[in-house]
């Protein structure tokens, strides 16, 4: 199992950027996927995740209305836009697959993940 992430970058904020999750190894129509992101010498924690049909989505409140998650089954790949970037959103993002076909915020619900793209937000 592979999950590549990218996309990263540093911008200012109010910037966007879209981060790609590519994976191969399992079958990817299968599963919920979820990003995850972790600043420095902070915890991981939840971004934002998407059923197996992309259904149902979940966000944290940190993110609603800025980022949007979505995927695309054909070319097992999920995707973050993210809008409105602020300076707390600097952090290592991951993307990470689900147990299930259902989307779930906590990571230990994930069983494979990705090895990360940096994200830093600022002037």
């Amino acid at each position: 199992v592979q999950l590549q992430a990218s996309g990263g970058g540093l911008v200012q904020p109010g910037a966007s950027l879209r981060l790609s999750c590519v994976a191969s190894g399992f079958n990817f129509h299968d599963y919920a996927i979820g990003w995850f992101r972790q600043a420095p010498g902070e915890a991981r924690e939840f971004v934002a995740s998407i059923s197996w049909r992309a259904s149902s989505t979940h966000y944290a409140d940190s993110v609603k209305g800025r980022f949007t998650i979505s995927r695309d089954n054909a070319k097992n790949t999920v995707f973050l836009q993210m809008n409105s970037l602020k300076p707390e959103d600097t952090a290592v993002f991951y993307c990470a697959v689900g147990l299930s076909a259902v989307p779930t915020t906590t990571p230990g619900r994930h069983r494979y993940w990705g090895q990360g793209t940096l994200v830093t937000v600022s002037s």
